[in-house]
C-alpha cells in the first residue's frame, strides 16, 4: 500500500526585493517515489507547473543552503519571518520562491515519519523485484541452465 503525504500553501514568488506575488503550491511526497517530493505551482494557466526533486535537498534546505544546478535551497528570514528560499531554473525561466519555513518543516517531517531517512530503497522492492526475476521457472530451470546457447558447427543437420 502507498501513502501520499500532501500540503496546499502559499508560496511567494518574488520578483524584485520590494515585491513578490502569491503562488498556490501544492507539496506531494509519494511513498512509491521515496527519494523525491513535488511540487504543483497553481498559476493563472491551465496546467500547474510541476517540479520535482530530492526530498534530501529540501530537508537540508531548511537548515542550511544547498544544491546546484537547477534547484538551490536555502533558509533566511524576510520581515522576520522564517522562510525557506527555492531557486528553480529551467530552459524556460528562473524562479525565486519563498515558503512558510514551519508549513515546510512540519509537512517534511510528516513524510520523514512516513518513510524514515535511510530506509528509502525498501520501498523500491528492488530486492523483490530481483529475486521473482532470478527465480527459477520449476520444470524449466534445468533444461534452459542446461542447453548450449551456442550449438557447435558440427551439427547433424547441415550435413
Amino acid at each position: 500500500m502507498h501513502t501520499v503525504v500532501e500540503r496546499e500553501l502559499e508560496l511567494r514568488l518574488v520578483l524584485s526585493p520590494e515585491r513578490s506575488i502569491p503562488v498556490p503550491a501544492r507539496l506531494t511526497y509519494r511513498t512509491e517515489d521515496p527519494y523525491a517530493v513535488h511540487i504543483a505551482f497553481h498559476i493563472s494557466s491551465e496546467h500547474p507547473v510541476d517540479w520535482t526533486f530530492a526530498r534530501e535537498l529540501l530537508v537540508e534546505g531548511v537548515f542550511r543552503p544547498c544544491g546546484h544546478g537547477d534547484v538551490r535551497v536555502w533558509p533566511t528570514k524576510v520581515d522576520g519571518r522564517s522562510v525557506v528560499l527555492m531557486a528553480l531554473s529551467s530552459p524556460d525561466g528562473d524562479a525565486l520562491l519563498e515558503a512558510p519555513a514551519a508549513a515546510v518543516s512540519a509537512w517534511l517531517e510528516r513524510t520523514l515519519r512516513v518513510v524514515p531517512p535511510g530506509s528509502e530503497s525498501e520501498r523500491l522492492g528492488i530486492d523483490d523485484g530481483l529475486a521473482e526475476l532470478l527465480a527459477p521457472t520449476p520444470g524449466r530451470a534445468d533444461e534452459l541452465w542446461l542447453r548450449d546457447p551456442w550449438p557447435s558447427d558440427e551439427s547433424v543437420d547441415g550435413e
